[in-house]
C-alpha cells in the first residue's frame, strides 16, 4: 500500500471509531434513561399493594424496559468488538505508514 492510500484508510478508520464511539455513548445514554424510568416505576410500585391490577401493570412495565435493555446491552457490545476491530486496524495501518516514512528516509539518505 503506497503512502498516499496508507494515510486515506487510516483517516477514514479514524472516523468509523468516531462514528462508533458516538454510538456506544448513545446507547449508553439510552440505558441510562431506561434505568431512570425503570427506578420512577419501581419507586411507584413500593407504595402499592403488590396483588393491585396497578402493581401488575408497572411490573409488566419493568419487565419490558428490563427487555430493552438488554437488547441494547447486546447492540452495545456489538458497537465495543467493532471498535476493538477498528482499533486494531488502525494500528496495522500506523506500522505500514511507519515503514513507509523509514524506507523513504533510508531512501534519500
Amino acid at each position: 500500500m503506497g503512502m498516499a492510500a496508507s494515510q486515506a484508510r487510516y483517516l477514514t478508520l479514524t472516523a468509523r471509531k468516531s462514528d462508533l464511539e458516538f454510538s456506544g455513548q448513545q446507547i449508553n445514554q439510552s440505558r441510562m434513561q431506561l434505568a431512570d424510568i425503570t427506578n420512577q416505576l419501581f419507586t411507584v410500585a413500593t407504595s402499592l399493594d403488590p396483588e393491585s391490577p396497578e402493581a401488575i401493570i408497572i411490573q409488566l412495565r419493568i419487565n419490558s424496559l428490563q427487555s430493552l435493555d438488554q437488547a441494547l446491552e447486546l447492540q452495545l457490545r456489538r458497537v465495543d468488538t467493532q471498535q476493538k476491530s477498528v482499533q486494531t486496524e488502525i494500528e496495522a495501518v500506523q506500522k505500514v505508514i511507519q515503514k513507509n516514512i523509514d524506507m523513504t528516509f533510508k531512501t534519500f539518505a
